[in-house]
């Protein structure tokens, strides 16, 4: 994926992401303990699916965990390791 500049987009995990600012899913790990197996079955499942939009709207104190994460017209709390699972690419097309 690039930018409008052709410089190629750096893709972070989205516990990484700062609030408020819109981002467009690229996958779910695939990991290799069968609980985060699961976990990322469970997480395609529920729609954080490659070209989606996400953004994180709150997180809580200490340590910013959960996570409350937007995801089209549904708020979801992820945990951080939850969300590490999640590779997006800051920006979304119509949203920020």
């Amino acid at each position: 994926m690039t930018n409008s500049t052709g410089a190629a987009l750096a893709a972070i995990s989205l516990h990484q992401l700062p609030n408020r600012q819109w981002a467009t899913v690229l996958d779910v790990a695939r990991p290799d303990s069968p609980e985060d197996r699961e976990l990322a079955l469970r997480l395609t499942e529920i729609g954080f699916v490659p070209g989606e939009a996400v953004c994180i709207v709150a997180t809580g104190v200490p340590g910013r965990e959960p996570l409350a994460v937007r995801l089209g017209h549904t708020t979801f709390a992820l945990r951080r390791h939850e969300a590490a699972l999640i590779r997006v690419t800051p920006g979304a097309a119509g949203h920020g």
